[in-house]
C-alpha cells in the first residue's frame, strides 16, 4: 500500500508516478474519500462537543430549579444520538472504501528503473557462461523427458487436465535433488534460516503481500472456506511479521522456504503449453527478506546474487535483467528477472523474479521495527525472490546437457545427491 501522506502531500506527482506503473493516475475518488473522511470527523467531533456542552446546559437548568425547560432539552438531546450513530456509520462505509481504492494502487517505481511500458524497455545487467554449442538440433525438455522416463505429460493431463506434470523415476529424484541443493547452499552458505510453511492460507495474508484483492482469479480458494493454496511461499513467509514491531538488531530477517507453488495462469491461455514452463502447480524455493529502509536496496543486490549462485554451480548460462515500470509485479519498487538459456528456444526465459517492494507490503500486513527504545516505529522494507523455480531448473539442465545419443549429462554439483550419477540415458 502506499503512504497515504505522500498521495495527499503530492496527488499530481504521485499519478505521474503510477502512470509509469500502468495505472490511469487518476486519483480523484480516492482524494474525494480523504475529503469525506475529514468532513465526517470533523461533524462527529463537532456534534460530540455540541452534546457535550448542551448536556452541561441540561444539569445547570436543573440546578436553578427550571425543571421543565431541562425536560425539554434533555427529549431534544435523546434524539440526537441517532446522528451521530449515522455519521459513524457513514465514517465507516468512507474508510472501507478507501482502504479498497488504496489496495487496487500499484507501488511506485524506485528512480533507479527504466521507464517503459513492457519488456521492450528492459535493460540486461549482466551474463554469465556461454550458451552450449550443438552440433545437433537441440530437443526440447518435454522430448528429453519422456524419452529419459523422467516425465509423463499425458498421463498428469489423466489426472488433473493440462498444465500438470508427472515426474518418475529419475525425474522425480532430479527434483527432490534440486530442492535439497537449493536450501543446503542457501542455509549452510547464505545465511538463510529454512522455514517449513503451510501451504493455504487466509485472504488477510495475500492481502498483506497485495496477491488481494487485485489478482483474486490467480488463486485457487477453497470452496466455503478463508483459505487459498498459495501462489508462492512469499505469502506466507513475509507474514510470518504481520502485525509485528521488530527491533532493529533483529534486522535483516532472512528466511528460505521450499514449497509447491498453485496458480491458474488467468490470462495465459496459449502460453507455454507444452512441457513444465507455465504450470498451475509447480515447486520453488523462495528467498525472504525483511529489513530496513536503509539497506534494502543494497540487500537486493545480494538477493540477486543468491539466487544466481544456485545456476553458477550448475554450469547454466543465464542473464539478469532489470524490469522496465511495466514489467513489474504490482509490489514491487524494483526488479531484477534472472533468465536462464534454454536451447530449444534459442532464447532466454524466466527462472527467478527478485524483488524490493519496499514498505509496500509492510504497510499492508503492519510489519514495523523500531531503530531504538522509546523511537516511533517504521515501516519494515520487504524484498523476495525465487532461488529458485525448481521446475524450470530441472528443464534447463535437461536441454543444456543434453548430448548427441539422447542422454544427459548430471551436473557435476548433483552428483553427490544422486549417489554419484554421471549420466541419464535413454530407457
Amino acid at each position: 500500500m502506499l503512504d497515504p501522506d505522500r498521495i495527499r502531500r503530492d496527488p499530481e506527482g504521485t499519478a505521474e508516478r503510477l502512470r509509469d506503473r500502468g495505472h490511469s493516475g487518476d486519483l480523484s475518488g480516492i482524494l474525494g474519500l480523504f475529503e469525506e473522511r475529514r468532513r465526517l470527523q470533523a461533524a462527529i467531533s463537532d456534534l460530540r462537543a455540541t452534546l457535550k456542552a448542551r448536556n452541561r446546559e441540561v444539569g445547570a437548568l436543573y440546578r436553578a430549579g427550571e425543571k421543565e425547560a431541562a425536560d425539554r432539552l434533555r427529549a431534544e438531546l435523546a434524539r440526537a444520538p441517532d446522528e451521530v450513530s449515522e455519521k459513524e456509520a457513514r465514517m465507516r462505509s468512507t474508510e472501507q472504501e478507501l482502504e479498497q481504492s488504496l489496495l487496487e494502487l500499484p507501488n511506485l517505481a524506485h528512480e533507479s528503473v527504466p521507464a517503459g511500458v513492457d519488456e521492450d524497455a528492459n535493460q540486461e545487467i549482466r551474463r554469465a557462461g556461454s550458451p552450449p554449442a550443438f552440433d545437433f538440433e537441440p530437443k526440447a525438455h518435454h522430448e528429453l523427458g519422456a524419452a529419459l522416463g523422467m516425465l509423463d505429460l499425458p498421463r498428469a493431463a489423466k489426472l488433473s487436465g493440462s498444465r500438470f506434470a508427472v515426474l518418475t523415476g529419475a525425474g522425480a529424484r532430479l527434483e527432490r535433488a534440486l530442492i535439497q541443493l537449493m536450501l543446503d547452499v542457501q542455509t549452510k552458505e547464505r545465511g538463510y534460516e529454512e522455514v517449513w510453511l503451510p501451504f493455504l492460507v487466509g485472504s488477510g495474508a495475500l492481502v498483506g503481500t497485495g496477491q488481494l484483492p487485485k489478482f483474486a482469479d490467480d488463486l485457487f480458494k477453497a470452496e466455503g472456506r478463508d483459505l487459498y493454496l498459495i501462489p508462492t511461499a512469499e505469502v506466507p513467509l513475509t507474514n510470518l511479521h504481520a502485525g509485528e514491531t521488530l527491533s532493529a538488531d533483529e534486522l535483516p530477517k532472512r528466511y528460505a522456504a521450499y514449497t509447491p507453488c498453485f496458480r491458474a495462469e488467468a490470462g495465459a491461455h496459449g502460453k507455454d503449453t507444452q512441457g513444465l514452463i507455465r504450470q498451475h502447480q509447480f515447486d520453488k524455493v523462495e528467498l525472504v527478506k525483511v529489513t530496513d529502509e536503509e539497506t534494502s536496496f543494497d540487500e537486493l543486490e545480494g538477493l540477486t546474487r543468491d539466487a544466481e549462485r544456485i545456476l553458477d554451480l550448475l554450469g547454466l548460462p543465464y542473464r539478469v535483467v532489470l524490469l522496465s515500470t511495466g514489467d513489474m509485479g504490482a509490489a514491487a519498487t524494483k526488479t531484477y528477472d534472472i533468465e536462464v538459456w534454454l536451447p530449444s528456444q534459442g532464447t532466454y526465459r524466466e527462472i527467478s523474479s527478485c524483488s524490493n517492494c519496499g514498505d509496500y507490503q509492510a504497510r499492508r500486513a503492519r510489519i514495523r521495527y523500531r531503530r531504538a527504545p522509546g523511537e516511533k516505529a517504521r515501516f519494515c522494507h520487504t524484498l523476495n525472490g525465487s532461488g529458485l523455480a525448481v521446475g524450470r531448473t530441472w528443464l534447463a539442465i535437461l536441454e543444456n546437457y543434453q548430448q548427441a545419443d539422447g542422454s544427459v549429462t548430471v551436473p557435476e554439483v548433483l552428483r553427490p545427491y544422486l549417489d554419484g550419477l554421471e549420466t541419464w540415458r535413454p530407457a
